[in-house]
């Protein structure tokens, strides 16, 4: 098992509909939102955590590819590929484990981590684009925005319970980058190919939360013309045989 080559993948996020990554801040502030985004401690400016985006595409595929349903709903580890049956199954697993690492409860032996290997994707955390920050501070517009939100009564068909969501608004860029390890134990393009159907299923799902209210819809747009144009014809479902 040797590393051959570390392929990175860039280009932009670009924001469809309003994005919420919630900091975890319970703190209140005079005049703040009740569920701020995550923002980065020295700049105040939002961004993508690279765990939000490992996490939400690794479910994806996991759910694609039936593991999730099968394993409980718990995120695929060794222990599942390891007392699975089906060879389907089972193939997809190993994939999965080793694009995008082991679960926190695993305890591997040297044969099993040579097996599995290191985990191959290193996604990075997504700043804002400077020319996009610079284009919005220029008008005087905030990089955030507080979407107001309630509940309705059903009898009495009027609103309740108001509160205030911060939003990273729609036309939002961020810069992306997602590294991948290149071993000479397996084949390079099974490892891109289902890289970019995380991707392309992303873009039909969403990111970060309230997905089903119609946050999160995001594109990618890449800097290289050939692997835009992976992206482009990626067919999740018909390689997963739907």
């Amino acid at each position: 098992m040797q590393l051959t080559d570390i392929r990175k993948i860039t280009g932009f996020i670009e924001i469809s509909t309003g994005l919420h990554i919630g900091s975890g801040n319970t703190e209140m502030h005079i005049g703040g939102s009740d569920n701020p985004v995550i923002k980065h401690p020295h700049t105040n400016q939002p961004y993508i955590p690279g765990s939000s985006l490992k996490g939400k595409i690794r479910s994806l595929l996991e759910w694609r590819s039936g593991l999730a349903a099968v394993n409980g709903g718990s995120p695929v580890g060794y222990k599942f590929y390891d007392q699975c049956e089906d060879p389907g199954e089972k193939s997809s697993a190993l994939l999965i484990i080793k694009l995008f690492g082991v679960s926190g409860g695993d305890e591997l032996t040297k044969e099993q981590a040579l097996t599995v290997g290191p985990s191959r994707l290193i996604f990075r955390d997504c700043l804002l684009d400077e020319d996009w920050v610079k284009k919005i501070t220029g008008k005087s517009l905030p990089l955030t925005e507080i979407k107001m939100e309630n509940t309705i009564d059903r009898v009495r068909g009027v609103a309740e319970h108001p509160r205030n969501v911060e939003r990273v608004p729609a036309g939002a860029r961020f810069n992306f980058e997602v590294a991948i390890k290149i071993l000479d134990t397996e084949k390079e393009e099974e490892m891109l190919t289902t890289l970019f159907d995380g991707l392309k299923l992303l873009e039909m799902d969403s990111l970060g939360g309230s997905g089903s209210r119609g946050y999160g819809r995001i594109a990618f747009t890449l800097t290289s013309k050939d692997y835009q144009e992976k992206l482009n014809n990626a067919k999740p479902f018909e390689k997963a045989g739907k």
